[in-house]
């Protein structure tokens, strides 16, 4: 669906719409959802020094698991790893942006901020690379790189480095066989 140079275009813009979000922020906290978030928490951050003229922000990472990649259930109710050094850790007053690969039901979302209204922050924005049909609960991200309508059993997968060897995001449709003349059958 996406490949590296269509998504270099997708996190330049996604950069711009986050510095619009973050600017005149005194102190900023860009919050990665491991695992394919914290690589592109990384990005992003970059962009936004880089391109945006960004003060460098404090970098977390958070582990959220209930899905695996391939949206397998795995655990009946999301479960958010508390790190040590996060359990003390202050972000009264601070801006956070919280960064995932995709946003579907919106059940790792909501264990986030949970969380994270926990530690008193400012304000907390979303920013997804994909945003896809099928939320089950009202949320919905402040940056999204690309909106998909998809069937509720097709799988967007994400591929980014360092987890996979190329950036991508691609299209699985469990169930249907291509033919050699590139048709799709049931």
């Amino acid at each position: 669906m996406f490949d590296e140079a269509q998504l270099a275009v997708l996190l330049d813009n996604m950069a711009e719409h986050c510095a619009g979000l973050l600017r005149g922020r005194q102190r900023v906290a860009v919050i990665g959802i491991r695992r394919r978030g914290a690589p592109l928490a990384d990005l992003l951050t970059e962009r936004l020094i880089a391109m945006h003229g960004m003060a460098p922000p404090l970098r977390l990472d958070l582990l959220v698991k209930r899905y695996a990649d391939d949206l397998t259930l795995l655990h009946p109710e999301t479960q958010l790893t508390e790190q040590a050094q996060h359990a003390t850790l202050d972000l009264s007053g601070y801006t956070l942006l919280v960064v995932d690969d995709v946003l579907y039901t919106g059940h790792s979302i909501l264990k986030v901020l949970a969380y994270l209204v926990q530690k008193q922050p400012a304000a907390i924005r979303v920013a997804v690379l994909v945003e896809r049909a099928g939320r089950c609960l009202p949320l919905a991200a402040d940056v999204v790189g690309a909106r998909l309508e998809i069937a509720p059993t097709d799988i967007i997968e994400c591929h980014v480095p360092p987890f996979e060897s190329d950036f991508r995001i691609e299209l699985l449709q469990p169930g249907r066989a291509t033919t050699p003349d590139g048709q799709d059958h049931v």
